[in-house]
């Protein structure tokens, strides 16, 4: 079921390329002709069909599908309210013949029958049943106390109520057969977990669905749609969403390189030569009709990166790092180097055709970072730089400090930045936190700013745009 739009289809459908814009999703004028054409062309009551065209024609980059599928279900909802179906949620017996409380144990056999079954269709009528019947505000194993005219939705509740991964076992027992192997078991089991996470995320749309037709989807879609894999903050990002983003290094890589590829088409001649191009216009009247350029050397850079590798800045100097390692074609030589309170150099778990799975927790181990207590001394760790590899850093080398500057009170030592800024041809420091927060507390970030150009790169978005400004042509 499609709901028909208040204003209209066109504007429903410029409303939900609203929303895609207002998250992060690039969509051209050109797409919204090419999605309206798929709506005239495609059934609306078949909504796997309609949600598959419009995606193939307003999504033009990877990492933007789960923000996609989450605002189609705001903008074009399965149903309305609690929604019709076949099946109904078991109940027992109240006063005067009417329906009782929902009866828990029998819609939990309910549920491991159908996730045994792996019945998609009927898992998701099951969610919306069960959210309707669980997750409004006051619903408990007994009843739905207190219910009011415009309740809230929960998907923890209903989820908390319903157990799904304690009926794990259940259905294994039920789908074992005699002299199968370790292999089948595991695969089996997998693949039930993989169903029960499934049904997880069907109750939480359902919930979405319910507080969106409640509170308004804009309202919804501002708070509940979640962020590309690009927007999300390297410091608030948790393992998953790290595990996403180092997905997407290689991907960002390749945009990265063919843009430089562009820049390096349209920069193939040098500056004008003012005293060629006058000699040449003698022949044209004074008129310089051929200017004459510079012949342009162009030569990859030495890069040397110091690096942060402590607490919530390892996951950004990680990324960082990956990213460096895919587009090391673009420099000469690349060196690198981790620090917490003194530094070490890590070049070699970062060469072409290392193991890069785990990478930080080897530089954690392996690298000689810690003196005294294990907190960042940005100060000493500089110094230990300076004094035992000083020589990397030359008039061709690009130095590039990872961090966020945070030095537990301890001495910045600006005079090593200042010395260290001066022997390399190109010096920047790449900070992953918000630039509000520069200086406040143990953050020498302002300071370290006045000697060194420091940019703000909390998100991998961020980043690209950083890297590719400071990339060489």
């Amino acid at each position: 079921m499609i709901v028909a739009p208040e204003h209209g289809l066109p504007g429903h459908l410029v409303a939900f390329v609203g929303a895609l814009r207002t998250h992060g999703v690039s969509v051209g004028p050109g797409e919204t002709v090419d999605a309206a054409e798929v709506i005239t062309a495609l059934d609306l009551l078949r909504r796997t069909e309609l949600r598959e065209g419009l995606a193939a024609a307003l999504l033009r980059r990877s990492g933007q599908r789960q923000v996609f599928d989450t605002l189609f279900d705001l903008y074009f909802p399965p149903a309305l309210g609690a929604g019709s179906g076949d099946l109904e949620i078991p109940r027992g017996e109240g006063e005067d013949g009417e329906p009782g409380p929902v009866d828990i144990d029998a819609l939990r056999d309910m549920l491991a029958d159908l996730l045994r079954d792996g019945d998609e269709e009927k898992l998701r009528e099951l969610a919306r049943a069960a959210v309707d019947a669980l997750g409004r505000s006051g619903a408990t194993g007994r009843g739905v106390q207190g219910q009011s005219r415009n309740p809230s939705w929960s998907a923890y509740q209903a989820l908390r109520l319903l157990s799904p991964e304690t009926l794990l076992a259940r259905i294994m027992d039920a789908l074992r057969q005699d002299e199968e192997s370790d292999f089948q078991d595991e695969v089996r089991r997998r693949e039930i977990r993989d169903r029960i996470a499934r049904f997880r995320q069907l109750v939480q749309d359902e919930v979405r669905r319910r507080t969106a037709e409640q509170r308004g989807r804009d309202q919804v879609a501002r708070t509940a749609v979640p962020k590309q894999t690009e927007q999300v903050e390297f410091l608030s990002a948790y393992a998953e969403q790290l595990t996403q983003l180092r997905r997407t290094v290689h991907p960002l890589a390749r945009r990265l390189a063919s843009r430089l590829a562009v820049r390096r088409k349209h920069a193939k001649r040098g500056q004008l030569d003012l005293r060629r191009t006058l000699r040449r216009s003698m022949s044209t009247g004074g008129v310089p009709m051929k200017p004459a350029y510079r012949t342009r050397r162009p030569g990859r850079p030495e890069l040397v990166v110091l690096c942060d590798v402590s607490g919530s800045v390892a996951g950004f100097s990680h990324f960082t790092l990956l990213l460096v390692q895919a587009l090391r074609e673009q420099f000469s030589k690349v060196r690198v180097f981790a620090f917490v309170e003194r530094t070490d150099e890590v070049t070699h778990l970062f060469e072409p055709g290392a193991e890069l799975s785990g990478v930080m927790q080897r530089v954690l181990r392996e690298a000689d970072l810690t003196a005294f207590d294990g907190h960042s001394d940005y100060g000493h760790a500089l110094g230990t730089f300076a004094e035992h590899w000083g020589e990397a850093i030359t008039s061709k080398t690009s130095l590039l400090i990872l961090g966020d500057g945070r030095t537990n009170y301890r001495d910045p030592n600006l005079t090593i930045v200042k010395r260290m800024v001066g022997q390399a041809r190109h010096a920047h420091w790449l900070n992953p936190e918000p630039r509000r927060q520069w200086g406040t507390g143990d953050s020498a970030a302002t300071r370290y700013a006045d000697v060194i150009p420091m940019h703000e790169c909390r998100t991998a978005a961020q980043l690209a745009d950083v890297v590719e400004a400071l990339l060489p042509v």
